[in-house]
């Protein structure tokens, strides 16, 4: 018999066993890299999570014999919900032990709640905001995560969700090259030299944080607008849009960063990669309250020989305009910059795009990993 109990977010035990069985769950397992533990709790805290100045949240926990057994959290976006004329819920940070009665006895609970709030359909996983991952991993198990722009489940849990009655909607694709095998076509240099030398597009680049920070508004309004019409986007709160840039400053490195203006020097189109130093934070457990892990973050960004690409686009009305080849030149020029980096992780683009695929294929890099998101009628 599985019991489910509805967390108090106001109740710091029932919030820590929440956030802890994640850390159980997964202890033993190689490829999983444990988030930082005040990013979770921070999205169950109802007065400091941005998130919740427009929409509200659910957490529910799975109990079998006196033992934690699952958990799961239930979202009513209502900032996407009204933007997308949808009312559908989200879950998001679900996590079970292989046994179908506790994952159904979960979304049982998570399907209630919603309808409670006039919703008709879940999807998912989906998170509180557009940089939390997407999407239940369906293949590239053996790969180590990288750090947490996409998730990292054990196989059963597509078991989990279809079972239950979900199905596919959407899948993000990860893609990997090695540096030694990176094949910039000849022809991609020669677009980018042409378009340099017109003079209607350059790049971009930043020296330090403070420059950044400076500019992130214009950086952030470039970086929505070319996600406007995906499905998971929504319009962000002036408050969303601070807790994002606060969050991302952290591990961000000015030299892996190539923006695109146009003649108005307006932010046309982005290229943003991060060091991977998944290996520090799998170190540390996702605690924040050890004083070594701010150095050893440190550290691992300047030894590591992975980054992930986190973010690749520009706005579609200069798609022809030569624009993606400065894009894949600028990466070309990063990677002879930064000698550390051997491998290049594309995270989490989107199956329908098809063209950057087909031009991430040519520049060498190979799919890695599946992450698919589900719906299911409530």
């Amino acid at each position: 018999m599985v019991e489910i109990r509805a967390v108090d977010t106001e109740n710091k035990k029932q919030v820590k066993e929440f956030v802890q069985f994640h850390y159980d769950l997964y202890k033993t397992c190689p490829q999983w890299v444990p988030p930082f533990r005040n990013d979770i709790e921070i999205m169950l805290n109802k007065k400091k999570h941005p998130f919740y100045e427009h929409s509200d949240a659910a957490f529910f926990t799975a109990w079998k014999d006196g033992k934690m057994v699952g958990r799961t959290a239930v979202l009513n976006n209502t900032a996407y919900n009204e933007y997308h004329k949808q009312n559908s819920g989200d879950i998001f940070l679900f996590d079970s032990i292989d046994d179908q009665e506790v994952a159904n006895a979960l979304f049982d609970a998570a399907a209630k709640w919603a309808k409670s709030k006039g919703l008709d359909k879940l999807k998912g996983p989906k998170g509180f905001s557009l940089f939390d991952g997407y999407g239940v991993l369906v293949e590239g198990f053996e790969r180590r995560q990288s750090m947490n722009f996409s998730c990292y489940n054990y196989a059963y849990y597509q078991k989990l969700y279809e079972n239950y009655g979900f199905y596919k909607i959407n899948e993000y694709i990860t893609m990997l090259a090695d540096v030694n095998d990176f094949q910039m076509p000849e022809k991609v240099y020669k677009v980018a030299e042409i378009v340099k030398k017109r003079g209607k597009l350059k790049i971009k680049t930043y020296s330090n944080k403070a420059e950044i920070k400076k500019d992130a508004s214009r950086i952030a309004q470039m970086y929505f607008d070319s996600f406007k019409n995906n499905w998971e986007y929504f319009p962000l709160t002036q408050s969303e849009f601070d807790f994002f840039v606060d969050n991302v400053l952290t591990f961000v490195v000015p030299g892996l960063l190539r923006f695109i203006t146009d003649e108005n020097d307006d932010i046309v189109g982005f290229l943003v990669n991060f060091p991977d130093v998944s290996a520090a934070m799998q170190r540390h457990s996702g605690s924040l309250l050890n004083p070594a892990l701010l150095v050893d973050l440190l550290l691992e960004m300047k030894k590591t020989n992975s980054c992930a690409m986190n973010g690749l686009g520009i706005l579609e009305k200069y798609h022809k305009s030569g624009g993606n080849a400065l894009l894949y030149a600028s990466m070309m020029d990063i990677m002879k910059e930064y000698p550390q980096f051997r491998y290049v992780e594309a995270v989490q683009m989107a199956e329908s795009a098809h063209e950057v695929q087909q031009e991430m294929a040519t520049l060498g890099l190979k799919p890695i990993k599946r992450h698919r998101v589900y719906e299911v009628a409530i």
